[in-house]
């Protein structure tokens, strides 16, 4: 079998589970939903596997390994964004069981259980929350969430029990971390790293933590045609040079990205100086350590600054979540088998949060990039290449089998 050929064709069949022509919208708790689990459904079962759907709406396909055996776990999301693009998440799932089927007919019986996950809401679209298949599975699931609404005034407990989950079931979900050898995910890049390296893979060594912080900068305001320039506290100057500052601190250190999303300017009139400036100040960072050490420096920008034009300033974070790690011998088995192929294994950060990033409160985990056009993601312009992701499986399955000789 071509296997990216086929990927392709998979991923174009459940690209039809949609809400819209335009690209890609599938939700969770929806009959998009249900239409892409009968595909996976179908899929899971050609790779040997069988099938259920868990409390927590993740679709489950799993092969038992040698009695007492643990079980290492590989997928990613079926749901999209609004008008998304047919690679992000759902390739993942095709992909792992595309390598899965491959073993199988290859003869290969690996000497643990494998499990292929299909879960129901990594992107958070329809109800404000995300992870939950993941979280379930990790322990880490908030009761709470259950009562949350979608725009339509949906229960989120009420949704997945229409679907056929439960969700005081789905908060006893939670794996024993000494029967699970560990979680992979295969996803888009969602960057142009690989592509303008010219390399149709790469191996990650961690997600990166983020934080996000509110900033403000107060001055005073005044009339735009009678206040003088010199002295005036205007706010959203301070704030232009802070923006481009943290901005030029961010370009000096590889790896770490520093985003202002938003901002807002009071009394934000045409003919008055600001005399408040509020925006956002996102952080993202593999390694914890650097990501306070910028927003330190931040900090002693900003107040320097509004110090130097009779301005105050605040900085408060209001979120925060820790760097993933990537373990070594999972990382290692992928990187050796991603070099057999092309000589060498590029290492890389994933700067987006992933299903792998709640995995991580269960078990060991790893990343497999694939090279996607134009860095897009997120679009009805994602484009992964048939090539890439036949390699892709190639990768996956020799993965495996490396793992079977040297178990995690």
């Amino acid at each position: 079998m071509e296997w990216g050929a086929e990927a392709e064709r998979r991923l174009t069949e459940i690209a039809a589970c949609s809400e819209t022509t335009d690209g890609v919208t599938r939700l969770p708790f929806t009959p998009e939903h249900a239409a892409a689990n009968d595909l996976i459904g179908r899929w899971m079962e050609q790779a040997g596997l069988s099938v259920h759907l868990d409390a927590a709406g993740t679709l489950v396909g799993r092969k038992a390994g040698p009695e007492g055996a643990p079980t290492l776990l590989i997928g990613s999301h079926q749901d999209s964004v609004r008008n998304g693009g047919r690679y992000d998440g759902i390739m993942g799932v095709v992909l792992a069981c595309l390598a899965l089927e491959r073993l199988q007919a290859e003869g290969v019986a690996l000497p643990f259980g494998t499990e292929v996950l299909a879960f129901a809401d990594e992107e958070g679209v329809r109800f404000p929350t995300a992870l939950m298949g993941p979280r379930a599975l990790a322990g880490t699931l908030d009761p709470e969430i259950f009562d949350l609404t979608d725009r339509a005034g949906n229960r989120l407990g009420a949704a997945l029990e229409a679907f056929g989950g439960d969700a005081e079931a789905a908060l006893t979900l939670a794996r024993d971390p000494t029967r699970t050898l560990g979680f992979l995910e295969v996803h888009i890049e969602q960057g142009p790293v690989l592509e303008e390296e010219n390399l149709a893979l790469g191996v990650v060594t961690g997600i990166c933590g983020i934080e996000r912080n509110r900033v403000r900068f107060t001055g005073e305001t005044g009339h735009a045609g009678t206040v003088p320039m010199q002295g005036r506290r205007d706010a959203l100057v301070a704030a232009s040079r802070f923006v481009a500052r943290v901005h030029d601190a961010a370009c000096a250190q590889p790896d770490l990205r520093a985003t202002v999303g938003t901002l807002e300017v009071h009394p934000d009139v045409v003919n008055a100086i600001p005399e408040s400036v509020d925006l956002t100040l996102e952080i993202r960072a593999p390694d914890d350590a650097d990501r306070a050490r910028f927003a330190d420096t931040a900090r002693a920008e900003g107040e320097g600054l509004a110090a130097a034009a009779g301005l105050t300033f605040e900085m408060d974070r209001t979120y925060a979540q820790p760097a993933v790690p990537c373990d070594a011998p999972l990382r290692g088995a992928l990187a050796k088998a991603v070099t057999a192929r092309s000589g060498s294994a590029r290492l890389l950060p994933s700067g987006a949060t992933h299903d792998t990033s709640a995995m991580a409160d269960l078990c060991p985990v790893a990343m497999l990039f694939l090279r996607c056009r134009d860095g897009a993601s997120h679009s009805p312009r994602e484009f992964a290449s048939a090539a890439d992701m036949g390699l892709a499986v190639e990768v996956l399955a020799e993965a495996l089998t490396g793992l079977s000789r040297h178990p995690v």
